[in-house]
């Protein structure tokens, strides 16, 4: 009997410290590792600053808990330890270097993703908007840069026909179109949606250049089947002398967009529709509808039946 109590003594007693010993543990593996994020931000431009959703989500694909340190695009000149970093396109981020992150996105550096200095993993434009800070503005002109064959695209040119008609673009905005296509000498044009699209992108440059008047009025028919091949119709409709521009296609036009490839790339677009904003704004659907006379660009606006039209990108 007495060893019995003995026995059933210290089980009792071993139980507790057995499970103190399992939570110990448990909390030990519970404990994640501290990603310290470094963000530089614009100081004028709220699509320059950090956005807390994105550095959260990558924290979460490091497996980590974030500590973001914010600080401005002056500081950052200011800092020695960020003397050689590109700070061009705001926010920039970066992760203060230790073995785990390195390792986790050893990939991404090796494929060019992200970079890395003695102190930083740097990860150069992450972020949908954003904004060049040493670019010179360009007052009052948006930018809308499309693939041609894109229904997002499609979506936002259509809003701008919409506005021009019912005269909602005020008088101190200038809208143009610029096209999203990679170009180089040995393969030559490279378009989402193949040949088709990088075709009609010439078409409507040379429209723009020769009939800018009548572009809206090409687009409004246009895309109504954006994809057909007889866009030689929508011309005539729209009062454009087919034969002229299919004159000039394959040398003027062709030169027109060999010079759309290059001033996307210096932007470094590649996503349909994104909007710059006077040269320097880098903006989504959702953010260029926010800027004062430009809110007809809201694509969640009361379309047919009072369903809203759904946001997106090719």
């Amino acid at each position: 009997m007495k060893k019995s109590l003995i026995c059933l003594l210290a089980a009792l007693l071993t139980v507790p410290a057995l499970a103190a010993v399992k939570k110990a543990k448990t909390a030990k593996k519970d404990v994640k590792p501290v990603a310290e994020f470094v963000v530089v931000e614009s100081e004028q431009y709220a699509a320059g600053k950090h956005d807390p959703q994105l550095s959260a989500g990558i924290a979460n694909f490091l497996g980590a808990e974030e500590k973001v340190e914010k600080v401005s695009y002056e500081q950052a000149k200011q800092n020695p330890a960020m003397a050689n970093l590109d700070l061009s396109f705001l926010p920039l981020y970066l992760i203060k270097k230790n073995p785990q992150v390195r390792e986790k996105l050893a990939q991404h550096i090796a494929a060019g993703y992200a970079l890395e200095n003695d102190d930083y993993i740097i990860l150069p434009r992450v972020s949908r908007t954003g904004v060049y800070e040493t670019k010179t503005a360009n007052t009052g002109v948006l930018e809308i840069f499309v693939m041609s064959q894109c229904p997002y695209g499609v979506m936002a040119e259509n809003l701008v026909i919409e506005a021009h008609k019912a005269g909602n673009i005020p008088a101190d905005k200038t809208v143009k179109l610029r096209y999203i296509v990679n170009y180089d000498e040995k393969s030559g044009f490279q378009s989402l949606h193949g040949s088709g699209e990088w075709e009609e992108n010439v078409r409507q440059l040379l429209i723009a250049k020769y009939y800018p008047t009548k572009l809206w009025k090409y687009l409004e028919i246009r895309n109504k089947d954006y994809r057909s091949s007889r866009w030689d119709k929508a011309m005539e409709e729209a009062g454009i002398n087919v034969k002229k521009i299919t004159k000039k296609f394959d040398t003027e036009g062709v030169e027109l967009l060999k010079a759309e490839a290059a001033y996307t790339k210096e932007y470094d677009i590649n996503a349909s529709p994104s909007f710059l904003w006077e040269g320097k704004e880098v903006l989504d659907f959702g953010s260029v509808a926010q800027k004062e006379g430009l809110e007809f660009l809201n694509p969640a606006r009361s379309q047919q039946g009072g369903q809203a039209v759904p946001a997106g990108s090719c």
